[in-house]
């Protein structure tokens, strides 16, 4: 049980990095496109972001759900929520 609690904390960690770093990324791009006109151009970028930021909304949520079913339920998480688990941490780490 320990070592799921870990990967948890791990993927917390990683979906916290990712979101700071799209948000910056995002961040420097808005002010890119108020100088220049590139609008057009920088859109599909600038989409690519939100959508990161977006997906780790989306993991967050899966892992909130997680730790909920097990704090309700205290008998443990099933084959599907470690599953979700394994898949939220590839995820992560495949970027």
């Amino acid at each position: 049980m320990k070592k799921v609690e870990q990967y948890i904390e791990e993927a917390t960690q990683n979906i916290r990095d990712d979101r700071a770093i799209a948000a910056d990324l995002l961040i420097d791009l808005i002010k890119h496109i108020k100088t220049e006109d590139t609008r057009h151009q920088a859109g599909l970028t600038a989409a690519k972001y939100l959508e990161t930021l977006q997906r780790s909304n989306e993991q967050l949520v899966k892992i909130a759900t997680l730790i909920q079913k097990k704090n309700s339920l205290n008998v443990g998480l099933s084959e599907e929520d470690k599953e979700d688990i394994y898949d939220l941490i590839n995820e992560t780490q495949g970027k």
